[in-house]
């Protein structure tokens, strides 16, 4: 197993992502293919085991605030079009980015390419719920906006996903919409119900109907789907609801003698409370559809993040999730008349 990694990509870059993918490479006997400006890579590898670490060297990077069409076409010698390339040439298996979202897909649609017949890569992140299994937001943020074969297909690739690499059998899918009744929605998430309803009747996903925004962490569902727009926008009320009460109760618990006392005594499930919303344990948001692994890491990545992502892109590679999606491609799309 060999994973590419854009090393010139996010906030801690380059320390954060090499010393992860040498930790990852340790921990889970796999190779890594370090992309980046070598100038900066070799010193964080002196006195390292280099023996599953390839270096790739590249003159460029594609900043945040660039465009990312224009910078995916203008430099090809970036960090992650290069690293991207290795993956489409079969020099690596799967690519690790925490670099730029629109340029990530943009590259991974025109570099590594979309399954065939798949009309549009969406971006999941999986939250966590009540339940063990947690939630796959399908799409958080690659496509603003849809159609509701985009929204099926988002269904099946979700459950897809849910079943080959995180191990859950026949993944509940919901429709996320302003009520839980069949017929609520706007056009698009209408249309979308009967393509998702007429796929569960035939036995080809698990559909259990539309869900409000408010039951996203119930561990009713394995898979939420959505348009982008809406999907990133629930991700990050989520994210920041989830930031406000860990806030909340650290001020509580802190803010006197008695309440410090309280806090020693639950300190073991609050620290597994905080393992559980901590995104550096969960790795990355893996882009479905393309036709090898690519994984979008957090900006803000730390080594820990860069190695959980690093298992999330074998365990990807390993699943047979591309191969499933592949062979069921015919049930996928929108029979014209």
């Amino acid at each position: 197993m060999k994973i590419a990694i854009d090393v010139m990509g996010g906030d801690l870059a380059p320390k954060a992502p090499v010393l992860g993918a040498l930790a990852a490479s340790e921990k889970f006997g796999c190779d890594v293919v370090l992309v980046g400006d070598s100038a900066q890579i070799e010193p964080l590898l002196e006195g390292k085991d280099r023996s599953r670490v390839t270096v790739v060297h590249t003159t460029e990077v594609i900043s945040n605030d660039e465009k990312a069409t224009s910078a995916v076409r203008a430099k090809k010698d970036s960090s992650m079009s290069v690293a991207l390339k290795l993956v489409a040439d079969g020099e690596a298996d799967a690519v690790v980015s925490a670099g730029s979202t629109g340029a990530l897909l943009t590259g991974a649609t025109f570099i590594v390419k979309r399954i065939k017949g798949i009309q549009r890569g969406a971006l999941g992140t999986v939250l966590p719920t009540r339940g063990k299994n947690g939630v796959m937001l399908l799409d958080c943020g690659a496509n603003a906006e849809c159609t509701p074969e985009y929204l099926l297909q988002f269904g099946f690739l979700g459950s897809f996903y849910m079943n080959k690499v995180e191990g859950i059998e026949c993944p509940r899918v919901a429709l996320l919409n302003n009520g839980t009744e069949d017929g609520k929605g706007d056009p698009l998430r209408k249309e979308a119900f009967e393509l998702l309803r007429q796929a569960s009747d035939e036995g080809r996903i698990n559909f259990v109907g539309n869900m409000e925004g408010r039951d996203i962490l119930s561990g009713e569902a394995d898979v939420l789907v959505c348009d982008g727009f809406s999907g990133n926008i629930a991700l990050k009320s989520v994210e920041g609801t989830a930031m406000f009460v860990m806030r909340e109760v650290k001020h509580v618990l802190y803010k006197n003698i008695i309440s410090k006392i309280a806090a020693l005594l639950i300190k073991p499930g609050l620290y597994a409370l905080k393992d559980k919303m901590d995104y550096n344990k969960v790795g990355g948001a893996p882009f479905l559809g393309i036709s090898k692994p690519v994984i979008k890491a957090h900006g803000s990545s730390n080594e820990e993040s860069y190695c959980s992502a690093i298992k999330q892109a074998i365990a990807f590679v390993d699943g047979g999730f591309i191969q499933a999606v592949c062979e069921n491609i015919e049930h996928m799309t929108v029979k014209k008349e």
